[in-house]
């Protein structure tokens, strides 16, 4: 029996039927595939129009897991209280519904290549880099958590395809998201510094 797509996988998620989903049943489900499979959706959800303060949240399975794939760990681990949480599948549906086909479409376009860049360091390479994005996506950022959420899904899936040319693009995209964070950065402390100023000629 073939193994099933990830899209497939992350579709099933969305038409089960029982009430709840958690972070240790999804797991289970990716199977070897987990680490890379678990950044990819974690990282998609990320890019999705969520209430505020949903990426730090959705964040905290990167933040946990990117760390353990810069050290060479083979099998993933999650804090007991992070694995065993249960999640209203209701909410969950329509986000995976909407992750299935761009999943499916993303699984298409790629395909092995330039394998040398997975060597253990390059895979390493890329859980440190999926690390300091989430460092980013912790933070309660308006609008923050696009580009490094979509960084880490496109590593995770050059790290699932073995595809070089898409790590590539992660990481120039990587190098992007650091520079729309410093410009944003710079951005509200000059506009921090002139409502200082303001304040300061009223008083």
């Amino acid at each position: 029996m073939s193994e099933k797509s990830l899209a497939d996988v992350i579709e099933g998620f969305g038409e089960d039927a029982s009430p709840t989903l958690t972070v240790g049943e999804m797991l289970v489900a990716f199977d070897s595939r987990a680490f890379g499979a678990m950044l990819l959706v974690f990282g998609l959800l990320n890019t999705l129009p969520l209430p505020p303060g949903s990426s730090t949240i959705l964040s905290l399975p990167i933040l946990f897991l990117a760390p353990q794939i810069a050290m060479g760990a083979d099998t993933p681990w999650l804090p007991r209280a992070l694995v065993d949480k249960p999640l209203k599948r209701d909410d969950l549906r329509g986000l995976f519904r909407r992750l299935g086909p761009i999943v499916r479409s993303m699984e298409l376009i790629t395909r092995p290549r330039l394998r040398p860049m997975f060597a253990p360091l390059g895979e390493r390479a890329i859980g440190v880099v999926c690390t300091l994005l989430a460092l980013v996506l912790v933070l309660p950022i308006p609008l923050g958590n696009l580009a490094p959420g979509a960084t880490v899904a496109v590593l995770a899936l050059a790290l699932l395809q073995r595809d070089g040319f898409l790590a590539l693009l992660g990481y120039l995209m990587a190098l992007g998201s650091g520079a729309l964070l410093f410009v944003s950065a710079h951005v509200v402390i000059i506009a921090v510094h002139k409502l200082m100023g303001v304040f300061s000629g009223l008083m």
